[in-house]
């Protein structure tokens, strides 16, 4: 076992630690301990129970689950409203025109769920074969040996001030070490970015690109309740050059999952997703489900768009990278939570055979990769890899290109580029503002409002997990020739330009709003944002997104 890279911390040793308790990490973890009880394995979760941090829409496409657990009714999974109908429409400001489903979102044979509870079920499957999970304990750090290769993680220190001083009540974090450890933090993870640059793991793909979803769950009225029933729209209230649209699911108990996802490549700096998501309420299709029902919850989480030709080399010295984290989300099934669980289990089944041909810390399990390109997920984003790139042109040619690559099943010889988000926004001076209508408090709510029913909380006395890497930017660069757009793509209020007694601005940072969906590390056109872990069992508390 290799000695603490800290002196002052105390190590554990696993031949698997996993970073993140969401399907893909659970998945892996369940599928090396079916195939090796003997294989010591520990997840490292941030949130305060598994489950806490989980956001997704969510309807579930069963077939890795089919695979890792054939006997998945009987053992209890939360998959109980099948997917019964499929609705898709085009909005205009007042009226919605019934469309073609596309054949990716046709949902026959799936499930609409809470990921969050799904998750849960996956944990209690894991801890019953054996798995060591750590809820509330967050990944703050990698931990490399000598020749530059990760030999596992730590978690963070606790006890520290605002200014990241000791206190009193200062307790190291523990190193877990491991032979192999498995990234699985979801999208863009704040310690995958550090080895995506460190071993440029980039090099030979393209930038990730992001949507930014935002979630509600409701109560409706029993009348208006149709379990099973799925839509999903495009159009308003996105204009033609922006890319977006909603879901709203019918899940059990007069209760619906309804959200809104924004291309996060918008160019407009003015643009808003929350308050986008506030305005597509209002549209009458919608409105008239909603009225007389209330509000149960609210989330916000950005999620991986780039697919096919975004996905990074996937194995490095030590490690590797599984799930969200690694870009393997369908974009135009609108799913992902299957593929991460593919992927999860496809890393289980190259670990075990790797740590059964290897001795030691820091080897690369460059099997996994090969083991990838030749599975189910694979072809499946490789068919459908040109269909999101295709709306860089607008909705229209963006659904004439898809049209195309439906019908020759994404066999056209070419693969269309992504492009980094933040490089897209405009100046503030080629744009014009938006006028968003105020709250009314009863369909439509302003932000801090919203945050109230995440179950968000963070510890006051802690440092800012917020971090400018230059803070005379946010006024000197970004309010100048942006207007400052974090004060609009974070969903959660936590960036405000405020003027002190002399009139001057300044970017005030609410950090214990943060609903950790990582929009502004992505979306900071000067990329002057770094979002890392606060303290283990911070952020939102979700019971059921």
């Amino acid at each position: 076992m290799p000695d603490p890279v800290r002196p002052d911390r105390d190590a554990m040793e696993y031949d698997v630690v996993i970073v993140g308790a969401g399907p893909s990490g659970l998945s892996c973890a369940i599928r090396l301990k079916q195939i090796n009880p003997d294989i010591n394995v520990c997840i490292l979760e941030k949130g305060s129970e598994v489950g806490a941090h989980l956001l997704s829409g969510a309807v579930f496409e069963p077939r890795a689950l089919n695979e890792l657990f054939p006997n998945w009714k009987e053992l209890g999974a939360p998959l109980s409203v099948e997917a019964k109908s499929d609705k898709f429409l085009f909005l205009t400001k007042d009226k919605a025109f019934k469309f073609p489903t596309p054949p990716q979102m046709h949902n026959k044979g799936n499930y609409i769920i809470s990921l969050g509870n799904l998750g849960r079920w996956l944990a209690e499957q894991a801890e019953g074969l054996g798995v060591e999970i750590f809820p509330g304990f967050a990944a703050a750090e990698i931990l490399y040996d000598q020749d530059g290769h990760v030999i596992g993680v730590a978690t963070g220190d606790m006890g520290l001030d605002k200014n990241g001083e000791k206190t009193e009540s200062f307790e190291p974090g523990m190193e877990l070490h491991a032979r192999q450890t498995v990234f699985a933090e979801g999208c863009h993870g704040s310690l995958t970015k550090q080895l995506i640059s460190k071993y440029k793991l980039r090099e030979h793909s393209d930038p990730q690109t992001y949507g930014l979803g935002i979630k509600e769950v409701w109560e409706i009225a029993p009348e208006k309740h149709d379990q099973g029933a799925t839509l999903h729209t495009i159009g308003w209230p996105m204009d033609s050059k922006t890319y977006g649209g909603s879901w709203l699911y019918h899940m059990e108990d007069n209760m619906i999952s309804i959200g809104f996802v924004v291309g996060l490549d918008y160019q407009n700096p003015y643009l808003s997703p929350y308050q986008e998501m506030q305005r597509f309420k209002t549209h009458p299709e919608i409105s008239k489900l909603l009225e007389g029902g209330r509000r149960v919850a609210y989330g916000a989480r950005a999620l991986v768009e780039g697919g096919f030709q975004s996905i990074p080399k996937l194995s490095f010295n030590g490690g590797i990278l599984i799930g969200d984290t690694a870009g393997f989300l369908n974009v135009p099934k609108i799913k992902g939570n299957h593929t991460a669980m593919k992927t999860g289990m496809i890393a289980a089944e190259s670990i075990s055979a790797f740590l059964n041909e290897t001795e030691g810390f820091g080897e690369e399990c460059a099997a996994y990769e090969t083991a990838i390109k030749k599975s189910w997920v694979w072809s499946e984003l490789k068919k459908v890899r040109n269909i999101r790139p295709g709306f860089h042109s607008g909705l229209w040619m963006g659904l004439i290109n898809a049209a195309f690559e439906t019908l020759t099943c994404g066999l056209a010889p070419w693969t269309r580029k992504n492009h980094a988000d933040h490089s897209q926004l405009k100046k503030a001076s080629e744009c014009s503002p938006i006028d968003y209508p105020k709250a009314d408090g009863v369909l439509t709510f302003d932000r801090l409002t919203s945050v109230s029913f995440s179950n968000t909380n963070h510890g006051e006395e802690q440092p800012c997990h917020l971090r400018l890497k230059d803070p005379s930017i946010p006024v000197e660069v970004n309010l100048k020739e942006y207007d400052e757009p974090a004060q609009r793509y974070c969903p959660a209020g936590v960036y405000e330009i405020i003027k002190n007694d002399a009139g001057q601005s300044k970017l005030q940072i609410n950090a214990q709003n943060c609903v950790h969906c990582k929009t502004c590390d992505i979306k900071d056109p000067s990329q002057n944002i770094d979002w890392v872990t606060p303290l283990g069992g911070d952020g939102p508390n979700y019971p059921n997104m």
